[in-house]
């Protein structure tokens, strides 16, 4: 009974802290406690403790002369993450199907959770036989190639915990040998899994990055082992790494090089 209470008392919290957030608008942008106070039916002394917190986290800032409040940047840096994966998203729509027409193969964007790799888009190749995937579907394995990617880019320590955990499945590579294929991604900028997590598929990332030059997505083509030879190979590694500079062009990157 004590932990019910708990957690309802809990998700009440919760509810009270969106309702305080609901009261900053476009048109009402800086408000008092007061203000609040009335509009979400709570007592002053509650909403100067949610606002406090908040103020804590930056999620709110206070005006000194005013004693008022606004949303702070931190409110930014929580929603930071889904923005820019919707961002990116659009963004790379119409540069997926010129790579879809280019190659003639599925074209898809996935994202990075921090311990998997998720499908967010994906384009269907026009051809009979195609390789596609469950929208949503969600990768560990070390051999795919927009685990790769992502893990290439990892912060060091954070990929050392994954991979020694086992929560990256590595198929028999030992750790050493995986790194040294990350080095190579990380230095040629693209991943390929060719027939490694399935005999029948072949995949190639490339990394996708934002104004600030960071991972935040990866643009990958997936094909049927038969139908790529060394050739066709290639072509996808090319036009799947320009595909993804194109995008993070459009999302504000500019290379160094």
């Amino acid at each position: 009974m004590t932990e019910t209470r708990n957690e309802t008392r809990g998700a009440s919290v919760i509810v009270n802290v969106l309702d305080v957030l609901r009261c900053f608008t476009v048109q009402n942008p800086v408000v008092g406690v007061t203000e609040i106070a009335e509009q979400v039916g709570l007592h002053k002394s509650s909403v100067s403790r949610i606002l406090a917190t908040l103020e804590q986290e930056r999620v709110v800032d206070r005006d000194e002369e005013t004693r008022k409040y606004r949303l702070g940047v931190g409110l930014i840096a929580i929603a930071g993450p889904l923005l820019a994966n919707l961002d990116v998203r659009q963004v790379a729509y119409p540069l997926l199907e010129a790579l879809r027409e280019a190659t003639g193969e599925t074209a898809v964007l996935n994202i990075w959770d921090g311990s998997e790799s998720i499908s967010v888009e994906q384009l269907p190749s026009t051809h009979l036989v195609k390789h596609t995937s469950v929208m949503g579907s969600r990768y560990r394995s070390g051999l795919s190639a927009t685990v790769q990617v992502f893990l290439a880019h990892e912060d060091p320590e954070r990929r050392a915990e994954l991979i020694t955990s086992g929560e990256i499945d590595l198929a028999g590579t030992s750790p050493a040998e995986y790194e040294a294929r990350l080095d190579l991604v990380r230095e040629r900028g693209y991943a390929v899994n060719y027939g490694e997590t399935s005999a029948e598929e072949v995949g190639v990332a490339a990394g996708i990055l934002d104004h600030r030059g960071e991972l935040v997505a990866c643009a990958m083509t997936a094909a049927p082992y038969y139908r790529i030879g060394t050739d066709e190979l290639a072509q996808l590694c090319s036009s799947t790494r320009i595909t993804a500079r194109r995008i993070s062009t459009r999302l504000g990157y500019q290379s160094e090089g």
